[in-house]
């Protein structure tokens, strides 16, 4: 008996998703793309109010594998059903997003925990009111900043939040989300986090201050950036002493997520450079970089090994995560991958290293077996472990 197929297997959820989505994605008019759209996002409402399963994920999964068209569409409106209500909680004419904005946070010492007061949690709500929200919104923020390992991790916990900030907004519910147990390693230099929560408006108003009917009349997003930032350098400063902070716009939830994934990778290479010349003491004419594309048929990300000039062992690593379709082509030439060699170079070179080698090839994604450490290359092009010399303290200062 032949083995069964990959589709056949899957949930009769998860088909439907499939044949929707590539359904919509052979329409060929604009009524036949709401007719389709309708029906997926009925399906995806009902397979995100499941209480189990990871249906849509598992969807994706197939299309993604079979390099469909439909993969897009699919995760496009499980993004857009996930972090928004239409209706809002139980049928209400109210349209609800559920929201982030995204802190980016370096140092050479320790980052701290990202626990709020419940002074600093009034005041970040009211900076959201003045210089972001539309005149009829209500929120709710989680009453911590998160990292990105207690972020929703599927489709469908991320509806949940969204459900549960909503109903806290309009007054339905004291308590938030479960947030996952997870601990951030004490010795990240450089992470994300996120202030998140959910806006309620009647239906059909702002959510923005930037939406307009008279465009021309709004303040434009740039300038609600640095309203906003200024806000909460005032508010959060003091309790990220000796850190370097950018404050990014709140935004809907999935778009947040992924300019934040963008702006962390140089903050994240430049943190590693400025620790091992100052808290390692070793000065960057002495640092050397070996730069690497690991994956398995396509870059997942590119390694980063640092030796020193009197030894090719790497005694410290950064993983830059290949985020676009462009960035994970294994072809040399492709433009993509030449501007990401080209841009962690000019980033190295910028922080004072200047040997850097960039090896050619696909190496396999490599981890320690007993600690999970990825390996990173040396000079030579060799993954290793990375090991500081004894004589350095690798846990960073604790600040705060």
């Amino acid at each position: 008996m032949p083995p069964r197929s990959r589709t056949s297997s899957l949930s009769r959820t998860s088909q439907t998703l499939i044949s929707l989505a590539e359904a919509l994605s052979r329409s060929g008019s604009h009524l036949e793309d709401r007719y389709w759209e309708g029906r997926l996002g009925e399906a995806l409402d009902k397979a995100l109010g499941a209480r189990h399963g990871r249906a849509v994920e598992s969807a994706l999964d197939v299309l993604l594998e079979q390099r469909s068209p439909a993969y897009e569409i699919l995760v496009e409106l499980a993004e857009a059903r996930s972090e928004s209500l239409i209706p809002g909680p139980d049928g209400q004419n109210v349209d609800t997003l559920l929201i982030s904005a995204p802190i980016l946070a370096w140092t050479r010492y320790r980052l701290p925990a990202g626990q709020l007061s419940a002074a600093q949690l009034q005041a970040l709500e009211a900076l959201l009111a003045e210089t972001t929200l539309g005149a009829h919104a209500q929120v709710a923020l989680l009453p911590s900043l998160v990292r990105f390992d207690r972020l929703p991790q599927s489709f469908q916990e991320t509806r949940a939040w969204t459900q549960t900030l909503a109903q806290r907004a309009l007054g339905q519910r004291r308590d938030g989300p479960a947030l996952r147990d997870a601990e951030a390693p004490e010795d990240l230099l450089a992470d994300v986090f996120f202030l998140v929560g959910a806006v309620v408006v009647p239906h059909g108003e702002a959510l923005f201050q930037w939406q307009s009917p008279q465009p021309a009349e709004a303040p434009t997003q740039e300038a609600v950036t640095q309203r906003w930032a200024e806000g909460c350098a005032r508010i959060l400063e003091p309790a990220f002493t000796g850190c370097q902070l950018e404050y990014l716009r709140p935004e809907a939830y999935y778009t947040s997520t992924r300019q934040a994934d963008q702006g962390i990778r140089p903050l994240t290479l430049k943190a590693a450079a400025t620790w091992l010349q100052t808290a390692a003491k070793i000065p960057g004419a002495d640092l050397r970089a070996a730069l690497v594309a690991c994956g398995e048929q396509a870059i997942e990300e590119y390694r980063i090994g640092f030796c020193t000039r009197e030894s090719n062992d790497v005694i410290y690593g950064c993983v830059w995560p290949a985020l676009s379709r462009e960035e994970s082509q294994p072809d040399a030439d492709a433009e993509g991958q030449v501007d990401t060699w080209d841009a962690i170079a000019a980033l190295l070179r910028e922080c004072g290293v200047q040997d850097i080698r960039r090896l050619p090839g696909l190496q396999p994604m490599e981890f320690c077996e007993d600690c999970g450490t990825p390996y990173f290359p040396n000079m030579l092009g060799d993954m290793q472990h990375p090991e500081l010399p004894e004589e350095i303290d690798p846990e960073p200062v604790q600040f705060h």
